[in-house]
């Protein structure tokens, strides 16, 4: 690598593993619970997990905390005020550290959000996907549109006032007209960020296995996206990557710094870490141990490895490309270590071809680069120079 390797930011993302059921179309490391769900030894084990990953970033403050899963909500806010105060025994957090929990409606109290928020979250990601229950029960939530609306009112109680909607489209047998009405009323609750992506079947999922029937095909889904965009720009919204809507400043700061190829550590079953090691002149990824049994077991990481320079390049753009803004030479440099005359040639084609082109400072994808962004990114695969 010729250019200089620069720290980014750095966050943490905690995995909790454990869903009431599995959904079929998800391909996350999560688990159905069976029988009580054994907080205790899971706290500890992502505690120690956390503490043995501390030499790979000493002195560093953490900008963000993303509790994902699985359904984080299944833990109680003892358990998360716990685990935060042993996170903060172990890290600095920066002062206006982002904290988010990801919580399904069919797993929260009434009153559970003002718990949560005295336990130290500060941002709430809700795993809402639609307010139709026959679409809903189509795609095998547990939860009701009845659950939905004591969560959001519930959030809203709690001053809780900096949180996401989930929403999905294109689903088995949801017409235009059924995704339209979602945006709407996700637009009525009044939050301060909006997650909208299509339903796709990830390969070892059950919808992979046996697709649902009623899916909507591209050209209509290209549409109730389009009708989403017109809605939540009207309503204050502004997309700031391919699924990601907000206003104001509630742009998630987790999320922004995965998509810039910033830094993350990763605790908890599955989870993965990116970290940046300037004095080694690399760039590291871990993944720890998969399956909960294992993990709390003492199996901790899985696989540790520098990422090569050709999976460095196509990583950085893998995900800098999903952002509106799109991204800086200087940024490519820093954050990969790599000159930019190794993706000039590339660059220089993808605004050729209309897909690219030139901001203040860099480039960002064009409206025909937004639509067909899957093609602009693939110019940066390994290989295709």
């Amino acid at each position: 690598m010729n250019a200089t390797l620069s720290l980014p930011p750095l966050a943490l993302y905690v995995h909790l593993p454990w869903c009431v059921r599995k959904c079929p179309y998800c391909d996350f490391n999560s688990h159905a619970l069976k029988g009580d769900l054994p907080a205790e030894a899971y706290i500890a084990a992502l505690l120690d997990d956390l503490e043995q990953d501390l030499p790979l970033t000493w002195g560093r403050p953490v900008s963000s905390i993303f509790f994902g899963g699985g359904t984080p909500s299944l833990f109680s806010a003892a358990d998360v005020d716990q685990l935060l105060s042993g996170i903060r025994a172990r890290v600095a957090l920066s002062p206006a550290c982002e904290i988010t929990l990801e919580a399904n409606p069919g797993t929260i109290e009434h009153d559970r959000f003002a718990a949560y928020r005295d336990a130290g979250i500060n941002r709430v990601s809700l795993g809402v996907q639609s307010f139709d229950d026959d679409l809903l029960k189509a795609i095998g939530r547990i939860h009701g549109r009845a659950e939905v609306e004591r969560a959001i009112g519930s959030l809203h109680d709690a001053g809780l006032e900096n949180f996401n909607i989930d929403l999905m489209y294109a689903l088995p047998g949801q017409s235009r007209e059924q995704a339209d009405a979602d945006v709407r009323r996700a637009i009525a609750a009044r939050p301060a960020h909006v997650s909208h992506y299509q339903l796709t079947l990830e390969p070892n999922t059950a919808f992979a296995a046996a697709p649902p029937p009623g899916i909507a095909d591209d050209e209509t889904a290209w549409d109730m996206q389009g009708d989403a965009a017109e809605r939540l720009t009207g309503a204050g919204f502004a997309q700031y990557e391919v699924s990601a809507w907000a206003r104001d400043d509630a742009r998630c700061r987790n999320n922004l710094n995965y998509w810039a190829f910033g830094d993350y550590l990763g605790i908890g079953a599955g989870a993965h870490a990116k970290l940046t090691d300037p004095a080694n002149d690399r760039v590291l990824r871990l993944a720890k141990s998969r399956h909960p049994k294992r993990y709390m077991a003492g199996e901790r990481v899985a696989e540790e490895k520098a990422i090569s320079p050709d999976e460095c390049v196509f990583e950085f753009f893998l995900n800098g490309l999903r952002l509106r803004d799109g991204f800086r030479r200087e940024a490519f440099e820093a954050r990969t270590g790599l000159p930019w005359q190794r993706v000039e040639s590339r660059v220089t084609d993808a605004v050729g071809r209309g897909l690219l082109e030139p901001s203040e400072g860099g480039y960002r994808p064009s409206d025909l680069g937004w639509r067909f962004v899957n093609d602009l990114q693939a110019i940066f695969l390994p290989g295709s120079d």
